[in-house]
């Protein structure tokens, strides 16, 4: 999730630098949403971890 909104922020620049700045906003606007996405993932894996390991010992 996380190389794809890097992979999706490559895409925004290169599109800015050729002067495609509408391709460009939507490409940042939609890595700012996976990354988002993959925070909130990683924090669920964090806490859904922390809670079942603590559950089994």
């Amino acid at each position: 999730m996380l190389q794809l909104a890097i992979a999706c922020v490559i895409i925004a620049l290169i599109a800015a630098l050729l002067g495609f700045g509408g391709i460009a906003g939507s490409f940042v606007g939609a890595a700012k949403i996976l990354f988002v996405v993959f925070l909130v993932l990683a924090v669920l894996s964090y806490l859904g971890g922390t809670y079942f390991q603590r559950r089994t010992h």
